[in-house]
Order: C-alpha cells, then sequence, then structure tokens
C-alpha cells in the first residue's frame, strides 16, 4: 500500500488503492491530498492559460481554490456522480473536526471538504482522468464568465 513519489502531475506511474482500501480513510485525511490535488490542477490550469506575472497568477488562484467557489461547485458536480462518488462526496461533506475560515461559512466549508475528499479518493485510486473530467467541469463557469 505504499505509494511511489511521482515526476509529474496526476502521473499514472504510482501503486494505487482499491476502492475499499481508500474507504479506510478519513474523509478528512482524502481532503487532505485531495486539496493538494485540486490547487495542483487549479495552478496548471492557469500556466496554461497564460504566461503572466506570478502575482496575477496568485490573485486568480486564490478565487479558484476558495471555500465558496468549491462549494458553488459542489451541486455540479453532485449531478454528474456514480452512486460510489456521491457516496464520498457526502461522506466529506458529513465529516466533523473542520475548523471554518474566516471567509467561508460553515456549510460552504463543508461543501470545499467534500469536494477535496472526492478529488483525494479519485486521485490515490487511480482515477486520474475522473479527476481532470471533474476538474474541467468546475472550471468551465470561471472560463465561461471570462469569455462571456
Amino acid at each position: 500500500m505504499t505509494l511511489k513519489a511521482s515526476s509529474s502531475t496526476l502521473s499514472t506511474d504510482m501503486t494505487y488503492l482499491t476502492d475499499r482500501e481508500a474507504n479506510a480513510y478519513s474523509p478528512l485525511s482524502l481532503a487532505f491530498l485531495g486539496d493538494s490535488v485540486y490547487d495542483t490542477l487549479v495552478r496548471e490550469h492557469l500556466l496554461m492559460k497564460a504566461n503572466v506575472p506570478v502575482s496575477k497568477l496568485h490573485s486568480a488562484k486564490i478565487k479558484l481554490v476558495c471555500a465558496e467557489f468549491q462549494s458553488d461547485a459542489y451541486e455540479k458536480v453532485a449531478e454528474q456522480l456514480s452512486e460510489r462518488e456521491l457516496a464520498v462526496l457526502k461522506r466529506g461533506r458529513n465529516a466533523t473536526g473542520n475548523t471554518v475560515p474566516k471567509h467561508a461559512d460553515a456549510l460552504q466549508y463543508r461543501r470545499a471538504t467534500a469536494i477535496e475528499s472526492l478529488f483525494g479518493f479519485l486521485y490515490i485510486t487511480g482515477k486520474t482522468e475522473r479527476v481532470r473530467e471533474l476538474f474541467a467541469l468546475i472550471i468551465s463557469d470561471e472560463e465561461e464568465a471570462e469569455n462571456g
């Protein structure tokens, strides 16, 4: 059950867990990993969009990784999930032990934790293409707003 180090984002060079093994982890542990996966995808997305100063990249990233943005994505993502994925999402939403940051209310933070928990679960079970599909769905509204 040891994960191998990888040199690329969302690599296929790892040994992944089974759904059953991943389910043994707490939703907050999965969210811990999922936060990093989501953050990396946001950074990659922003970097590929334009070569701009780091300060602008950072400002744009903050908008996309905040609890409010992730919470807004919750419903859109929930509609597209399999029964298994939806169970992981709900388990993440219902996790206890969350401390709520000043800039988000409890519901927003729990829903953001749910998204991160799902991303962590999918990543650690090797479903990286599914992670990318869901991320594309989440980010599509941001892109439409910029182009609209």
